[in-house]
Order: structure tokens, then C-alpha cells, then sequence
């Protein structure tokens, strides 16, 4: 999984993604006690999802939410309260709703924002928090909550938490830099 980690944060393709879940999906077949290699199949499909959806292939979005679905359970199952993973959580809630906002905003908006809150409790210093706080208030619309001034204001925090952030070991969740890099340049 070493070398398998930093692609998460760099692969770039919807292909690529697709061979990275499916080359995490295959360790958690072996690892079956193992909570990583779930997690990580079911991220990348969340990414390859939200690829899509900036791509406007909004019809592809659910068989990859689908399967990104039964892996964070299994994950979860062997790793009970862990912010990690309800940051996850946040972004597979995040994901199906954008397939369909119209209609699935009422559903899979509070599941989001309660993933959220859940993974912010357990774990106040996880600098993802701030990050996926920030990016819902900059691609929120301004009529609904949004405001790109308050998203610079939590990008800085996840910024600071980044500063100070270890992850217990080169395997453990520490992605996430790279996108705040993009959005604070976003951000006068």
C-alpha cells in the first residue's frame, strides 16, 4: 500500500482511479481485517465520481457511489468511530447527491453535514475537516448558504491543521494538500 497511498492524491484520470480502487479493492480482499484498503477503494471512487461530475458526467456518478458504498462499511465495521472515515462519509453523501441535486439535495444534504459534524467531533485537529467545510461553502451558491470569503476563512484553518498534522504512519490518511493549495489560489 506504500506505494499505492500517494497516488490518491495525484492520479488525475478517471482510468487511473479506476485501476487505483481496484488495485486497493484487491489488498482488502487479502488484508480482510485490515480498514485501510477499504477506505482508500472507496475514496478513490469517490474521487473518480467527483471527476465526473466537474466532467458534467453526472449519469456515471451512482455506479461508483454504489460501489464505494459496501467498502466504507466494511471499513467502519473494523474501525469504529474514526473521523477519517466520516469525512468519507461526507464526501459519498456529497457525491450521490450531485448526480441529482434537485432531488436528492433533502436526503443526502443532511447526511452530509451530520458525517461532517460526526468526523469534526471525534477529531477536531483532522485538517480534512476544515478542508471539505471549506469546499461546501465555495461551490455552495451564495442564494444557499454559500460564501467564498468564509471558505478562504476555513481553508486557512485546514492550512494551520495541515502545519501540525502527523499521521500515525505512511499508510494512514494525509491527503487533501494538494486540493487546498488549488482552492486558496482560487480564493483572492
Amino acid at each position: 500500500m506504500e506505494k499505492l497511498v500517494p497516488a490518491v492524491d495525484t492520479t488525475r484520470s478517471v482510468t487511473g482511479l479506476a485501476e487505483l480502487a481496484n488495485a486497493f479493492q484487491r489488498i482488502a480482499e487479502v488484508e480482510k481485517t485490515q480498514w485501510l484498503p477499504y477506505y482508500y477503494a472507496a475514496l478513490v471512487n469517490v474521487n473518480s465520481a467527483n471527476m465526473l461530475f466537474a466532467n458534467g458526467q453526472t449519469d456515471q456518478i451512482d455506479p461508483l457511489t454504489d460501489k464505494a458504498v459496501p467498502l466504507l462499511a466494511k471499513a467502519e465495521e473494523l474501525q469504529k468511530d474514526n473521523s477519517e472515515i466520516f469525512c468519507l462519509k461526507k464526501m459519498l453523501n456529497t457525491a450521490k447527491m450531485m448526480a441529482d441535486p434537485q432531488n436528492r439535495y433533502m436526503t443526502y444534504g443532511p447526511a452530509a453535514a451530520e458525517a461532517l459534524a460526526k468526523a469534526k467531533e471525534l477529531n477536531p485537529d483532522n485538517p480534512r475537516v476544515y478542508l471539505l467545510e471549506g469546499q461546501d461553502l465555495f461551490f455552495t451558491p451564495e442564494q444557499f448558504g454559500g460564501d467564498k470569503q468564509e471558505a478562504k476563512k476555513k481553508f486557512e484553518e485546514a492550512s494551520k491543521k495541515f502545519e501540525s498534522y502527523k499521521p500515525e504512519d505512511s499508510i494512514s490518511p494525509n491527503w487533501g494538500r494538494g486540493q487546498l493549495s488549488y482552492f486558496l489560489s482560487q480564493i483572492k
